[in-house]
């Protein structure tokens, strides 16, 4: 009978220290959401059937409501190739609350998966859906649709790369951009045909559409060292029409490229200065401010075991001379055991909506809602 009170009583205090943790974490995340400036606003979990929630892009529709599409994996492991499809929430308050239910945007296409989404408003005022359609591992494409009445039905899926060179292309989440000039660059990275064998170095170019996306050519490869992995490529308009190309790399550092002539050829990729793992970083432009806001992970992690890992803390900085140097260097998350990365960036007056994956696998979304005053406050 002792026996059996004393593993009751260590029962209870197991169960006792469990809600101490689970209260702690719970308080350290409304901690976060209460920061004046910086407020986590929305968690999208994993739950049954349903092993990742990840890659996401926001668009502002007509009439103020916010439209947040992102890849919802089913099935019992989220691996890039499960299956997915993308759905949205919205918000009516500019980002601070967010329906719960998912809407079916796109439902799974190919033999693998939808993911990867871009959502842009053309200059026809229509808006674009950009995604990959993962059929195999010789064969991920993006796709095209088009909405012209605010996202509430679209067209069937076009190719924006010819079948005939079909390849496994990447393109991230919140990736495609519409130049001043009219013209639309989709930035890839190639990494394996049905004629070659995989390579994590990624041919690196953009395609590009002066048509509103009806007609597609290919631009020139960037150029950049042998010795250096480099894929997932991003891009931002700067000044006069040049385009920076920010590219995911080995060696401890972000790569940069630009464009003087509108996406067609590259410089040579050179180290950015950034520190970053082999993690993706983010960039735009602060439409009330003309500079440029960056989310990456700050650490220059490489070597052996850091492929995939190490995306920790997730970091903002500005820059008001086009990415030469970075300001404002702020931490949103600094778990040093997280994995935080693929961040999209809207900006809504003087807000800034952030959407990114959060955990190992990417298990969940955050979005995140940070003003412009707690940007640029100094630390």
């Amino acid at each position: 009978m002792n026996r059996f009170l004393n593993q009751v009583s260590i029962v209870h205090k197991l169960a006792f220290l469990l809600v101490l943790v689970l209260t702690s974490i719970t308080s350290e995340i409304r901690a976060q959401s209460e920061t004046p400036g910086n407020e986590l606003v929305h968690v999208i979990d994993p739950g049954p059937d349903n092993p990742r929630n990840s890659e996401g892009a926001f668009i502002e529709l007509r009439g103020g409501r916010i439209l947040y599409v992102y890849s919802r994996f089913s099935g019992a492991k989220g691996s890039d190739h499960a299956p997915a499809q993308l759905v949205g929430r919205y918000s009516v308050d500019g980002g601070l609350t967010w329906t719960k239910d998912d809407q079916v945007i796109v439902e799974k296409e190919g033999e693998m998966n939808v993911m990867s989404v871009s959502l842009l408003r053309l200059q026809n005022n229509t808006i674009a859906l950009f995604y990959a359609r993962k059929n195999s591992l010789d064969d991920c494409m993006p796709q095209m649709r088009i909405s012209k009445d605010e996202g509430r039905s679209w067209s069937e899926p076009s190719g924006v790369i010819p079948e005939s060179k079909k390849g496994y292309f990447v393109v991230n989440n919140d990736r495609v951009i519409q130049l001043k000039s009219g013209r639309i660059l989709i930035p890839v990275s190639l990494h394996k045909t049905s004629a070659t064998a995989w390579s994590n170095k990624g041919n690196l170019q953009c395609y590009f559409s002066d048509d509103q996306g009806f007609t597609w050519k290919a631009g020139n490869i960037v150029p950049g060292p042998d010795s250096i992995i480099t894929q997932e490529p991003g891009l931002v308009e700067l000044k006069k029409g040049k385009v920076m190309m920010f590219i995911r790399a080995s060696g401890g550092e972000q790569y940069k490229s630009y464009s003087t002539d509108n996406g067609l050829t590259w410089s040579f990729a050179v180290p950015s200065g950034i520190s970053s793992p082999i993690s993706p970083a983010s960039i735009k432009k602060i439409p009330k401010t003309r500079d440029l806001l960056m989310v990456w992970n700050n650490n220059g992690a490489t070597g052996p075991g850091y492929f995939k890992s190490q995306r920790s803390p997730l970091t903002i900085a500005v820059s008001h001379n086009y990415g030469k140097t970075w300001k404002s260097v702020k931490n949103i998350e600094d778990d040093p055991n997280g994995m935080f990365c693929y961040t999209a960036i809207h900006f809504i007056g003087d807000q800034v909506l952030l959407g990114y994956g959060v955990g190992q696998g990417l298990s969940s979304s955050y979005i995140r809602r940070l003003s412009l005053d707690w940007i640029y406050q100094k630390q």
